[in-house]
């Protein structure tokens, strides 16, 4: 079957490749859905190191690059859902979140999960307006 013509499969080069079967993100007319991203260097595949500063900071910068590359960014987000595996590390994960969203931050959900793909401490999706 045909992908519709307002819907458009988003790659990147700088961002991990997807390790399941699905597309790191999807524009549809002008929103972008990113699927969730953990902390993995594009380069190795593995999670970063340092902890859930580091993941949740490898994170945003992965979602930077997915969002360039489906032409918009992350100051266009509109709602990010944040999974943690220990709601400990909110305060720690919001400290580094703040960071990448300094002026009118998205919408936001963070919940609590049991586990995540390949032991990580945090994933975060992201809705965003694309306007080209």
């Amino acid at each position: 079957m045909p992908i519709p013509k307002n819907k458009k499969v988003i790659t990147s080069k700088e961002a991990p490749r997807a390790i399941g079967p699905y597309s790191i993100a999807i524009r549809a007319g002008n929103l972008v859905y990113t699927a969730g991203q953990i902390g993995l260097d594009p380069a190795t595949g593995e999670l970063v190191p340092g902890g859930i500063e580091a993941e949740t900071r490898q994170v945003l910068t992965n979602l930077q690059h997915v969002l360039e590359a489906a032409g918009t960014d992350l100051a266009s987000a509109v709602k990010t859902t944040v999974f943690l595996k220990d709601m400990a590390d909110f305060a720690k994960m919001n400290a580094v979140y703040a960071e990448f969203f300094t002026q009118n931050p998205p919408a936001r959900s963070t919940i609590a999960v049991a586990g995540l793909p390949k032991g990580a401490s945090v994933e975060i999706e992201v809705i965003a307006l694309c306007m080209q």
